[in-house]
């Protein structure tokens, strides 16, 4: 009897490419992965229509579906409406109720109205204005894992993000966080596997992590 090979579905975090998983080797003979992307939405879409789109690029029935950040809050939505062996966020919130304190207040004030995102549009330019050599790293390294500059899809997915409604935790999603996470610095609580300093970035830098302990996670009764 053949093997069965588990299908594990990558979703990047907001607007990055799928590349942030090149790291990551899981072994051929348990698992395939499969890398998804962001999609531009339609005009005026909801998050749910956009999920629903999404789950078409799934090919395999009841995959593994691992997301980062946004894509971890994606990766939620789209659970709500597919059959998944397992979900799996990472670097990410299980509920609206862990947004940092400037992101509800960005919410309340409806900030997502009125941010600058052409900026991220066009970082090229934004460097340009740069004022020391660690800002100016950064953008490259926005720059290397960018995918989709587009002023529509961003306005759109911060919009999203902060008005995501989802009260409580998925019950069967698993969770992983760093604990030096700076952006979601509230999400290690609860029902959560903690990366000891593991950043927002960790799926890249703490790839080695991810490589010994995914396999077991995806396999696992949990």
């Amino acid at each position: 009897m053949e093997k069965e090979i588990i299908p594990v579905y990558l979703m990047p975090g907001m607007a990055a490419k799928p590349t942030i998983f090149e790291r990551l080797r899981l072994p051929e003979d348990q698992f395939k992965v499969y890398w998804l992307e962001w999609m531009i939405p339609e005009e005026n879409e909801t998050f749910e229509h956009y999920a629903k789109r999404m789950i078409k690029k799934i090919e395999h029935k009841n995959p593994v579906l691992l997301g980062v950040s946004f894509g971890g809050v994606l990766v939620q939505e789209m659970s709500k409406y597919m059959s998944v062996r397992k979900l799996i966020v990472v670097s990410s919130i299980k509920s609206k109720h862990e947004l940092p304190k400037r992101m509800k207040i960005a919410k309340f004030m409806k900030a997502y109205k009125f941010a600058p995102t052409q900026l991220l549009s066009n970082l090229d330019v934004l460097k340009k204005y740069a004022f020391n050599d660690m800002i100016s790293k950064r953008i490259d390294l926005y720059k290397t894992y960018l995918a989709v500059n587009d002023k529509r899809y961003l306005d759109w997915a911060l919009k999203e993000m902060l008005l995501w409604d989802q009260e409580e935790p998925h019950p069967d999603a698993i969770y992983i966080h760093g604990d030096k996470d700076a952006i979601f610095t509230h999400s290690c609580n609860g029902n959560c596997i903690v990366v000891e300093g593991g950043t927002h970035i960790m799926i890249v830098t703490k790839s080695q992590w991810f490589n010994k302990n995914l396999p077991s996670i995806i396999v696992g009764s949990n």
